[in-house]
């Protein structure tokens, strides 16, 4: 199975991609709006088909991605049937199973940080995501949405801690750095619920922590209500110049294709070395050339009336120039697969009978 652990810096959050390597069909645990475009570019340089977003609960620190994606990957929503959201698809209840490809998931009701907490576990009782549930040496906060310091503690003795003990735990949060745990090691070293914690030592630990409000509580609740549908139904814009994807590296990058036919409505901004514009490769007719060492004290030279798209000889260069021009302020992309790819596709360019060079 395909596995991958991602992370949201600003709330702490772990999102979950895993996909069954025959099939190619692929299961988001716990996704995040704001990386989405993240997200969405993984799933799609790996070639996966994303059949469903999942969340564990009602999130209160950050809003899901899962609506994003269904309009984007067409992915089913599954959430709790227990919450009562919005534009979910499949309701969950505990033990319903999600299959993707040869691979499935059980969903575990564990009630206690919010009415609607999800578990999900693998058939062979190896992985479990237990969202907030179930942290690394800690257990969700249980003092809003309809939480219950005493269910949580029932919750995870009956649904958890009966699993084996090499079982792995991958929560939704961490604010430590830690990406994962065991049954065995928290049933054994939680401070709040492991070695022997009765039910009142647990309740009283998770009713006297003092923790202020989640920031976003009054902004994420109401939106994952939604699934994570904006309040107006509308999806945040795309960069609208022209089909610009974002890598999973983070980069911008359009195909030379669409850039061969609108060639008057951007600015190309060769970035290899003189010998190379005029080389065996060619350039694009009518292309700047500013070096990549140059870029950066030259760049006032870029004009700024248009996009620019940047090409190198397989896009790596014009990758980092891209970089260099959008932190200055300006709208660029980068080639998508440089000149050796346009000269691939037989696109239009510029060569240099070899007597002349």
């Amino acid at each position: 199975m395909i596995f991958r652990q991602l992370f949201d810096a600003v709330s702490s959050t772990y999102t979950y991609l895993l996909a069954d390597e025959g099939t190619r069909e692929a299961v988001l645990i716990d996704s995040v709006f704001e990386q989405h475009a993240r997200d969405s570019a993984l799933i799609r340089e790996l070639g996966l088909r994303l059949v469903y977003t999942i969340d564990t609960h009602c999130h209160a620190d950050h809003v899901t991605g899962a609506w994003l994606m269904k309009q984007a990957l067409g992915s089913k929503i599954a959430l709790s049937a227990k919450i009562g959201a919005a534009n979910v698809d499949v309701p969950l209840v505990h033990e319903t199973v999600l299959r993707f490809g040869a691979c499935a998931l059980e969903a575990r009701a564990t009630p206690g940080h919010t009415d609607g907490c999800l578990c999900l576990l693998s058939p062979d009782h190896h992985t479990v995501f237990t969202g907030d549930a179930l942290l690394v040496r800690g257990a969700g906060r249980t003092d809003f949405q309809q939480g219950s310091a005493a269910r949580l503690f029932r919750s995870i003795h009956e649904q958890l801690f009966t699993l084996p003990d090499e079982c792995v735990v991958y929560p939704a949060h961490d604010y430590e750095g830690r990406t994962a745990t065991s049954i065995g090691e928290e049933r054994k070293f939680n401070p709040r619920i492991g070695a022997g914690a009765q039910e009142a030592d647990f309740v009283g630990y998770m009713t006297n922590m003092g923790l202020p409000p989640p920031k976003l509580l009054a902004v994420a609740v109401p939106a994952n209500m939604r699934s994570g549908q904006p309040a107006d139904g509308v999806a945040p814009r795309a960069i609208e110049w022209g089909p610009v994807v974002t890598t999973y590296a983070g980069l911008r990058e359009i195909a030379p294709e669409w850039v061969a036919t609108h060639r008057d409505a951007v600015h190309v901004l060769d970035v290899r070395a003189a010998l190379e514009f005029d080389g065996e490769l060619g350039h694009i007719p009518g292309a700047q050339l500013i070096a990549l060492d140059e870029l950066r004290s030259r760049i006032e030279e870029v004009p700024k009336d248009k996009p620019v798209v940047a090409v190198c000889q397989t896009g790596k260069r014009s990758g980092m120039a891209s970089v260099i021009l959008n932190k200055a302020g300006r709208t660029s992309a980068n080639l998508a697969g440089g000149m050796v790819r346009w000269r691939e596709l037989d696109l239009p360019t510029k060569l240099i009978p070899s007597w002349d060079i």
